[in-house]
């Protein structure tokens, strides 16, 4: 019954924790969670519609320098914890680089690494697309209360209740087995067979795996039993929390547009746009 009543608790530090802290509340942090995937929606066709350096670049930049600082978010956090992503990016950038078509002038002609200029263009495009594409997404996740979601997609949305509760619940007990794999780890250590080495460390991963997984599936029984007793298995509920829209979800959904058309705009008026369909 407790981890069916934990459904309706703040989110607070739970699954927020996991990505970035927050170090203030803005408008943006605050909009209604279907304004804010409105809005990724909005920069991602901004991105997607052309692979080419300047429409990613002015879209990435326009997150770094105006969306980022408004959400409220942890800059420095967000690339302690998310480093792999512009690491990623690069080597993403770098294999496209290496395969795309050579044409212009050489750079770089190293037997078959053989880089030009147009090659390294479409590797930087490639680059800053991806990291154009997971900002938005990273920003709506670390700023977005689940129950907050949850509410906002079944009352303006109208999904399917049973399936965005059942969601709703497996992202509270996100942080759970964080700290249930941490306490697997000091266990087997404390009973001696703990993993001192790398090679040691990655295969200690299986029997770790399996007892969470034998964890989960018997926590995720009785959670799908409580919460079937409270009652949220009916086909239809009311809700304490009302999600309601407000004059910042319009502004924001407005400033994705924005972004959307200066990215675009510049790269037509560049001549570096190509729509990614033709």
């Amino acid at each position: 019954m407790a981890e069916a009543q934990s459904l309706a608790a703040p989110a607070g530090g739970t699954t927020q924790d996991l990505l970035i802290p927050l170090r203030r509340h803005t408008a943006v942090s605050r909009a209604n969670p279907v304004a804010k995937l409105a809005a990724v929606l909005v920069l991602m066709l901004g991105v997607l519609l052309s692979i080419d350096l300047v429409s990613a670049g002015v879209m990435l930049a326009l997150l770094l320098v105006i969306a980022l600082p408004l959400s409220g978010l942890d800059a420095g956090a967000m690339l302690r914890r998310l480093w792999f992503l512009p690491v990623a990016a690069l080597l993403a950038g770098w294999a496209t680089a290496i395969m795309a078509e050579k044409t212009g002038a050489v750079l770089l002609d190293l037997g078959p690494y053989l880089v030009t200029t147009d090659s390294l263009a479409a590797g930087a495009a490639i680059s800053m697309r991806a990291l154009a594409l997971a900002l938005p997404g990273i920003c709506v996740a670390a700023t977005t209360d689940p129950t907050d979601l949850a509410d906002a997609l079944v009352q303006h949305l109208r999904m399917p209740e049973r399936f965005v509760l059942s969601a709703l619940a497996a992202a509270r007990l996100v942080t759970l087995f964080v700290e249930e794999w941490k306490t697997l780890v000091l266990a087997r250590r404390t009973r001696g067979s703990g993993a001192d080495s790398p090679w040691a460390r990655v295969v200690a991963l299986v029997p770790l795996a399996f007892a969470l997984l034998v964890q989960a599936i018997r926590r995720g029984t009785r959670l799908a039993m409580a919460m079937e007793g409270r009652g949220f298995g009916t086909q239809s509920r009311t809700w304490s929390r009302i999600s309601r829209f407000h004059a910042r979800d319009a502004w924001l959904v407005l400033c994705a547009f924005a972004f959307s058309a200066a990215a675009v705009g510049a790269a037509v008026a560049a001549g570096t746009w190509r729509l990614i369909l033709t």
